[in-house]
């Protein structure tokens, strides 16, 4: 014989929750806006100091290229041969300055 709804047994009630929604304890007290500002405060430092990394990688793959370009020979002509090369020997130094910056900040 078929179970029917009313003889299965009762199904678990089950929520999805999405990845962004914050979970809370329930026995902490409600942030203060100072305690609110402080954690905001360091969640943007953490974001910027995140996408000063960022850019410190894409300077050191600009800098990959422009060796490249640099020793490219006559395919390329020799005003950008001669501005990869300086741009080689530049941006390795300015993502190790921006990395020293970020260091000392945090």
């Amino acid at each position: 014989m078929a179970r029917t709804r009313s003889d299965a047994a009762p199904r678990p009630d089950l929520r999805l929750v999405s990845a962004e929604s914050a979970v809370y304890e329930l026995m902490k007290a409600p942030e203060t806006t100072a305690e609110r500002v402080k954690r905001l405060q360091m969640e943007a430092r953490a974001l910027a100091a995140e996408q000063v990394e960022a850019l410190e990688v894409v300077l050191k793959q600009a800098a990959a290229m422009a060796q490249e370009i640099a020793e490219g020979g006559d395919a390329y002509p020799v005003g950008a041969r001669e501005l990869a090369a300086r741009l080689a020997s530049d941006l390795p130094s300015k993502a190790e300055t921006l990395k020293a910056i970020v260091g000392r900040t945090l």
